[in-house]
Order: C-alpha cells, then structure tokens, then sequence
C-alpha cells in the first residue's frame, strides 16, 4: 500500500458499543451463566433469537454528515448457556482460528467454526443482514454487518445473572493476539454494527427496515429465522455536532472499545478515532481512552422508550462506556530495602509492529515544511503479573521519582525498585504525566545499522487494547482504560500508572511527537522499530521479546514523499 501526503487525520471505523435492554452492573468475578442457580441444557449449547429492543427509532441526519448510521436497536438474545467463542492465532503467519465453548454444568468442550469464517478479532462478519425500503416500498439500502457479542448487553430476565464477567468489547487492533468473546445466559448483546466511515446516505423521511441473521450462521448455531421489522424516521437536524462529535468518540485506537475499545491519539481504541476533532479544543479524542471522555453509545431504540438516562456505565447499568476515576497510588513512596523476590509474579512486555503508517506534515511541536513518517505502536503486558508504577514529587520539583511494585498471588506487596521518572508534557493533546523509561521508537536504515530516533521518549499508561485475553491472569476488565484521569493532572503529588495483563497500551500517529522527521532521509527501505522497556530498568519475566519492527519504503519528493507499508506477514494492515 502506498500512502501520498496528507494533511487531514485518517478516519477510522468501530463496531457500535449500543446500550443495554435491562439495567445491570457489568464486573468482573462472576463465573459465566452463574446467578441463578440452574444448571445449563443437557448440550450446553446456547439458544440464541434475533430480538428487537423497539419498533421504531428515529436517527437524526446531521447537518454537514454525508449520513445516518444505522443503529436499530437489534440484539441477539441468549439463553440455556452463555454464548462463548475464544479467538486466537498462533504468530501473524497462521490465519485466526474462533473456537465456541460449550459448557455442560463442569465440563466444557470445544467446537472449532469453519475455517475462514471468522478473519480478525471485531466479531462475527457478515452476521446481520439490513434491507431498508422508502415509503414506496423501493429498496434504498442493504448491508451485511459484523456482530460482536462483546457489545453493550443486559439482561432479558429477572433470574439471569446479576453481572457479565465477558469483555466489553472486540478487538480492533490489526495485530491482536487472542479475543474472548461472550454472552451470559439470560441476556442480549446489541447485534449492530455502526461504521462511522460508511453512513448510509437517506434523506429525511420514514423507512422500513429489516433485519435478519445470515443463513450461514442460522444454519451453525440453530437460530430462528426471525426477521424484525423497525420503522425508520429519518429527520434533519442542523448544528452538525451531534453525531459527528459521537463518532469521534468511537476510535479503533488509543491514547479508541470497549477496550472494545481503543488508544493515545483517536485511538489512546478496544475494542478500536473517526478523525473528526472535538470543537471545544481542537485533540482528536479516542474511545480507548482519551484527555476527553469517550461521549456514550446512544441506542435509539432506547431513546425512543425513554430510556436514554441509563446510558453509561454506573450504579445498576451499563453499556461499556465506562470512564475510571484515577488509580490511587500508595500513601507515600516505599522505604527500606528496595529488592524483587527472585520467583515473584512479573509483567511481560512486548511490542507490537507499528501500523497507522502515512506521511504527514507533523503535529503540534513540528516543524512547519518538513515531511515527516507518522504511524501507530502498542506496547503490551503477556504477563502473567501487571505492571505497576507509582510516581512521587518531591515538593518544588519537575520529576517524579518512579517506582515498580511486585505482588504475591493474594496481591501483597512483596517488593519494588527504583525504575526512573515521570515528567509532566504540558503539549495539547498530552497534558499528563509520562513515565520515561516505557518505550522508545526508532527508524533504523536498510540494514539497521541507522537510526533516526523518535522524538517520543515518554508514555502515559492506560490499557487501551486489549492484545490477548487468553494470557494466563489476563483481566478482562481493566481499570484505567482511559486518559482523563489516568495520568494525572499538572499539580499532582502522586501518580500509579497501571499496565494490565493481556492489555497494550497504543500511541496514535496524531499524537505529538509520534513521528519521524524523514525530510533530509533518501528513499529506500527503513525499519520502524518500537522497543519496549528500552534501558530495562523494569523488571520482566522475559526481555529477549521486547522489539518489533515494520518495513517501510519511502519514496516521492521533498513536499509529496510517499510511502509504501508491504504486509507483516499475514497481517496487510499499513
């Protein structure tokens, strides 16, 4: 693939988080399908029914949108058992194979869907068929979505169980290891899929809409063909921020899900930015975190009902667009002898190749006139302990003083050590505390023996991917999934920074200083290599697996350089 320069954000697409049918809790701990004392069916085998949450919604055409998007308020019930798929692949040389369990009380058993089926780690393609007729009964639409059982859920009966310990969203990052997808039994997942890159041009006017499941997934899980009919009113609405500035909170990346989710950047993205700015200050916020909150997935079925001030995640419900408060970091900093138990738990961190890959014209603190190589990295925890900093300020002092803590299996603190500083980046789109000695990016020549390095030596950790939930001890729910409070604000005395096992933590190409100033570099071939735990001051189960790199060639002019991103192995994400 071959990317010209370009001076606008690139846009991103992301599944529909939607809202819940019954206000529930979503948490973690509760075993699947536990809550109400019965056993599953004799197969364990779930029964699943197309349901829809109204008959009518009403989607507001914004002034300035190219669209609607079409969020019916559809959901895939569950009953008997919980729905549950593991999706994994070996390396990026072996395609991505979707197991569902089955369990049957105890015991639990595997079935393997057809190869091919299922491609990457965003859900179920091509799971939700869409035909939407005018008034005149003229069809107008037709689309094929992706279902994620990880979408927003709640329950559809009182004695279902009280929480979900399921993800909260699908993957959206090109280079996921390993996704756990599920339903509990008793309730429904929200089966639309809203790509904020792809809306459907109707005028306003009502419409009919009908939804059914595919038959090749009817046919695999034995479910009714049921087809729900909505009636759509569509209806201009001017201003032009309300579904656009919505979308924008829906990124596939960081610092963008649901974990489903997100990363830094319209990505710091989940499961998973759309490129639009926020109005108020001009960042490019993202849903797996972001300096601003991720805005809810509104479910017009449920504002339809009335129902739209149980969006969001709090007391009694949810709908997976939680934002944490900050972690608390220990009272004061550690004192006595600094040391790590030789068979304590350790996080292990590895990088992932970069991808998000494009030339630009730089971000706030560039150079005007220069051409510079922008791309996306991630940084993730295999495991199987977190990784946990704290940092102290000394009164009157710019740096916090870092420190590493190490825990025992009943979570006590069994040691920590010295592991650098944080610094406070006062830059627009930053505005938080950066732990120093996380990562650091280079572009090495042809044959790695050159380097240019990235002007990004600092990070802010959030879990804003979730990389592989089939890691031993990985939390399928963590805590500081976003940016507004995870990092601290300019006045703070303490900070904990927090990087979960089977999360990564993605930096964006819009981030200041994710970049490389190519404008004096020939064309040729060059390496991104991202490096985790560069001066190995962390301590790690393993630091022989710590640097990824990804091939780029650049070509063009001064002013139209151009670069070309050749596939990672089976992953053709540039």
């Amino acid at each position: 693939m071959t990317s010209q320069k370009r001076t606008t954000r690139l846009k991103r697409g992301a599944l529909a988080a939607g809202a819940a049918l019954t206000v529930v809790v979503a948490g973690a701990g509760a075993a699947p399908g536990a809550g109400d004392g019965k056993a599953s069916t004799a197969t364990g085998k779930p029964k699943l029914k197309l349901i829809a949450a109204s008959k009518s919604v009403t989607l507001d055409r914004w002034e300035g949108e190219p669209g609607v998007y079409l969020d019916l308020g559809t959901y895939v019930a569950v009953d008997d058992a919980p729905l549950e798929f593991r999706v994994t692949r070996k390396s990026y040389k072996d395609p991505v194979v979707a197991k569902q369990v089955l369990r049957k009380g105890t015991s639990t058993t595997t079935r393997t869907l057809p190869a091919g089926l299922v491609k990457d780690f965003t859900g179920l393609p091509g799971f939700l068929e869409v035909t939407v007729t005018d008034a005149a009964g003229t069809e107008v639409a037709k689309s094929k979505g992706t279902f994620c059982p990880n979408n927003a859920s709640g329950r559809i009966r009182p004695d279902a169980p009280a929480t979900s310990h399921y993800p909260e969203s699908c993957p959206t990052n090109p280079f996921t290891l390993g996704s756990v997808w599920g339903v509990e039994k008793g309730w429904a997942s929200n089966s639309s899929t809203v790509d904020y890159d792809k809306p459907v041009d109707l005028p306003a006017g009502e419409y009919t809409a009908k939804v059914r499941v595919a038959k090749k997934y009817r046919d695999l899980f034995s479910i009714p063909d049921d087809r729900p009919t909505v009636k759509v009113t569509v209806r201009e609405s001017g201003g032009g921020g309300g579904q656009g500035a919505a979308a924008a909170g829906k990124s596939g990346a960081h610092h963008g899900a649901g974990h489903g989710t997100g990363g830094h950047g319209t990505g710091h993205g989940s499961a998973h930015g759309t490129g639009h700015g926020s109005a108020r200050s001009g960042h490019h916020y993202g849903p797996r975190g972001a300096d601003a909150p991720t805005p809810p997935a509104l479910s017009h079925a449920l504002e339809d009902r009335g129902r739209a001030h149980h969006l969001g995640d709090g007391p009694g419900h949810t709908d997976g667009s939680r934002i944490a408060p900050a972690l608390k970091p220990n009272a004061k900093r550690p004192t006595g002898r600094a040391g790590v138990p030789a068979n304590v738990p350790k996080p292990d961190l590895r990088s992932l190749p970069a991808w998000d890959i494009a030339i630009t014209d730089g971000e706030d603190g560039d150079v005007p006139g220069k051409d510079y190589l922008a791309f996306s990295a991630n940084v993730w925890n295999a495991g199987p302990a977190p990784l946990v900093v704290d940092g102290f300020r000394s009164p009157g002092k710019d740096l916090m003083d870092a420190y590493q803590y190490f825990y025992d299996a009943n979570g006590k603190q069994v040691g920590y050590t010295p592991t650098g500083t944080m610094e406070w980046d006062p830059r627009i789109g930053h505005e938080h505390w950066h732990f120093t000695d996380f990562a650091s990016y280079r572009l090495l020549s042809a044959d790695q023996s050159k380097e240019v390095r990235s002007g990004k030596e600092a990070f802010c950790l959030a879990n804003t991917d979730a990389i592989d939930y089939t890691v031993k001890n990985a939390n399928w729910h963590p805590y500081n999934t976003d940016l507004s409070t995870a990092c601290g604000q300019q006045n703070s005395i303490s900070v904990r920074e927090v990087l979960d096992v089977g999360s990564g933590d993605t930096y964006t190409q819009y981030r200041p200083g994710q970049s490389f100033d190519i404008t004096d570099l020939p064309n040729g071939t060059y390496y991104i290599q991202v490096i985790a735990n560069p001066e190995k001051r962390l301590k790690e189960t393993n630091l022989k697996n710590n640097v990824a790199l990804r091939k780029v060639v650049l070509g063009g002019k001064p002013g139209a350089r151009t670069v070309t991103v050749p596939p990672h192995e089976l992953i053709n994400a540039k």
